[in-house]
């Protein structure tokens, strides 16, 4: 199996939970000198080791710093099929991009991704999320600077240990600048001309550097809704980090309060209900459909979700407590006009469910509950 997750999700404490060191279990780990060495730069050094001694499992980590071990896996399972390797990486993509071997349907694949609400439990607070995201060593620290301290460094690594060292990008000053101007028009729709004069690139070089933080899954696009595959590809797709805590800290506004009713807080929140339905949606591998749809009078319904063989979902995601009728106005206007059968939801902080016009106004945990059951 692959487990795939951006830096800081947990992979490596993951395995070393599911699969402790043992007689049975060998352990190599990437980010060591020691196996670099032994099985980064030598990746036959594998099939000896596994010759002279039998394993059930064999575990490694970070694969993605040296992907030509993936042929010397792949050959050991075509030997032993009850061998099994539990490979981690920070991008199915990036191995791609390389021509690695993802070893031809051998594997299955998983994601593994910042806490959700549903894993923190009676842990989880939503005003926390909003400010510091949900990396898992965020919860580790007492206080607020050191929280801050922490995802300042994790950018600092992020640009030094996946863009420069790996060469991603020929010069990191544009991209550092670039990164900054992601995280200022998260969730909104891309303007690929403008984030290039900012940073005084090109747009093609812009459309690269979103590529690449997608390649690391330092974030996900939301494409524009059409039943048209070709015209969805024209529209331009919103960009969402995929923890709002590494996005404060590009912005440098960690430490910043949020008001509560404010704009910023909608966003926030906005972006917070869209990354929990991205891992959720992976974690109970549902296969939906997510996009934003947005008309030529502005008008914006914020998720359009297509699940297979059920009713399309439409969701506005409003972070107020007492839901209005205006609030649900947009969503009643595009419901009677959908072209197959659908339901209109409202997300809210608000605990009373209710039924305004077409629209069923829940609260965000139930909204989600419904949704994956």
């Amino acid at each position: 199996m692959f487990i795939f997750g951006a830096r800081g999700t947990g992979k490596s404490t993951l395995i070393q939970e599911l699969f402790p060191v043992s007689n049975q279990i060998l352990h190599i780990n990437f980010l060591t000198e020691v196996d670099e060495d032994n099985f980064g730069r030598n990746p036959d050094q594998l099939s000896y080791v596994l010759s002279s001694k039998k394993y059930k499992q064999i575990v490694i980590d970070e694969v993605q710093k040296f992907p030509k071990i993936l042929d010397i896996v792949h050959l050991e399972i075509e030997k032993n099929p009850d061998l099994q390797f539990i490979l981690t990486g920070s991008s199915a993509r990036k191995l791609k991009r390389r021509g690695a071997n993802l070893l031809a349907g051998r594997a299955f694949t998983y994601s593994l991704f910042p806490f959700t609400h549903l894993e923190l439990k009676k842990d989880f607070d939503l005003e926390h999320s909003l400010q510091f995201g949900d990396l898992p060593k965020v919860y580790s620290y007492k206080n607020v600077e050191d929280k801050n301290e922490y995802l300042k460094s994790y950018i600092k690594n992020y640009l030094k240990e996946e863009i420069a060292i790996e060469q991603i990008v020929r010069n990191i000053e544009p991209f550092r600048d670039f990164l900054e101007a992601a995280a200022q028009c998260n969730g909104q729709i891309i303007n690929f001309s403008k984030i290039a004069k900012t940073v005084g690139v090109s747009d093609k070089t812009i459309f690269s550097y979103y590529q690449i933080l997608e390649d690391t899954l330092i974030g996900f696009f939301l494409p524009p809704f059409h039943r048209s595959v070709r015209k969805r590809q024209r529209e331009a797709p919103k960009f969402f980090f995929f923890d709002i805590g590494v996005k404060r800290a590009i912005e440098k506004t960690v430490l910043l309060p949020i008001a509560k009713k404010s704009f910023g807080y909608g966003f926030l929140f906005e972006h917070f209900i869209i990354k929990e339905l991205i891992a959720l949606n992976e974690y109970y591998k549902k296969d939906f459909s997510l996009s934003y749809l947005r008309t030529k009078d502005d008008a914006e319904i914020d998720l359009v979700i297509e699940r297979p063989g059920l009713k399309d979902l439409l969701v506005e995601i409003k972070s107020s407590n007492r839901v209005t009728d205006e609030d649900c106005r947009t969503m009643n206007r595009f419901i009677p006009d959908w072209d197959r059968p659908c339901e209109g939801q409202l997300w809210s902080t608000d605990k009373l469910e209710k039924k305004i016009g077409h629209t069923i106004c829940v609260h965000w945990t139930e909204g989600l509950k419904r949704l994956f059951g």
